[in-house]
């Protein structure tokens, strides 16, 4: 079991305190950025009746106890996503928080059960408008810190570089020689003819793996460690089946209108044309959740009232950023801790 850090100790704070003071000022940057822009700060609340329903993150559960003795459970939201929707729902056009979420089983150098998440949405305007969120918030970062290279393990990455842009597609064909959207239904994988690629390629897959299971496994052994060196790699539309919360791709229902941030091998960011169709979103999470209680044996209740909303929200593209990965990258820090102020390990 891990042990408390001891970061209240003098000699260790005296050591953290040129992260921490980079921290601060890349957030104050990045707020100015988004303020200037028009942008509302919002503030979602933590206590939510769902803490998300992806099926690999798992939530920290409590109960709320009213005064008549009536209990009720509820969760720490593992994103603001649900909560910033209903805001869009309600009106507001441009919001951004820099939300405190919580995600249990998560620890190491660029994980910790609590920690800061920026998450952004523009109503009415696409996927692209947010990917350029992102290069400029990349060389603020760097501006604020006072580096001109980002770097973690090995890795470096010019932050004032433009960012590769590959498909999902592309980056398979490059570098593990799969043709993935030949696997691709418009509404499924075709587990058997993912699992024959993978395994020519030298992937080991499972006889109970299905195609996102393989998936996975081959992006995060093949294609993951391969980008975002020298430069920020955007890997944009993701299959269906691995985009439970955005739009189909107009031109191709097969992949959706998702992209991923990587900065030297960093997963920084994760965007969306936002789904809002609550018929199709909810036959999307209770697939989800099926998925979870496959592979974990839990499963978490679904908002409704997020789903209701949908149903008044205009279209709109929204981004959650890792906000303590990007500090730790513009700090040159060895892991997230050192960029958190009170970190629990």
């Amino acid at each position: 079991m891990s042990q408390p850090s001891p970061w209240w100790m003098p000699d260790i704070h005296a050591d953290r305190q040129p992260f921490l003071r980079a921290r601060r000022r890349v957030l104050a940057a990045l707020r100015d950025y988004l303020e200037m822009r028009d942008f509302t700060e919002v503030e979602t609340a933590i206590l939510q009746v769902s803490p998300g329903n992806e099926a690999h993150l798992h939530a920290f559960s409590t109960e709320l106890a009213t005064p008549d003795g009536t209990r009720r459970p509820l969760f720490l939201h593992t994103s603001p996503e649900f909560a910033c929707k209903k805001l869009l729902a309600a009106g507001e056009r441009r919001i951004f928080e820099f939300a405190r979420v919580f995600r249990n089983r998560e620890q190491g150098a660029l994980h910790h059960p609590e920690f800061t998440m920026l998450e952004w949405y523009r109503i009415g305007e696409p996927c692209e408008a947010l990917m350029d969120d992102c290069t400029q918030f990349l060389a603020i970062a760097a501006s604020a810190a006072g580096t001109d290279q980002f770097s973690f393990r090995g890795r470096a990455a010019d932050p004032l570089a433009a960012p590769e842009r590959l498909t999902v597609a592309e980056a398979f064909t490059l570098y593990a020689g799969i043709d993935l959207l030949g696997t691709l239904g418009e509404h499924a994988g075709d587990r058997n003819a993912l699992a024959a690629q993978a395994r020519t390629a030298g992937v080991r897959v499972a006889d109970d793996d299905a195609w996102s299971d393989i998936f996975s496994r081959v992006l995060v052994e093949r294609i993951e460690p391969r980008i975002g060196d020298g430069r920020a790699t955007f890997l944009t539309e993701y299959p269906r089946p691995e985009a439970a919360l955005a739009r189909p791709k107009a031109s191709d229902p097969r992949v959706a209108e998702r992209f991923e941030l990587f900065v030297c091998g960093v997963e920084l960011a994760n965007g969306f044309g936002e789904l809002t169709d609550p018929v199709e979103q909810r036959t999307r999470l209770e697939a989800e959740m099926a998925k979870k209680e496959r592979l974990y044996g839990e499963r978490y209740p679904i908002d409704e009232e997020f789903l209701a909303a949908l149903a008044h929200m205009p279209p709109a593209s929204g981004c959650a950023l890792g906000f303590d990965r990007l500090a730790m990258l513009a700090a040159r820090a060895s892991r997230i801790d050192q960029v958190i102020w009170t970190p629990l390990f």
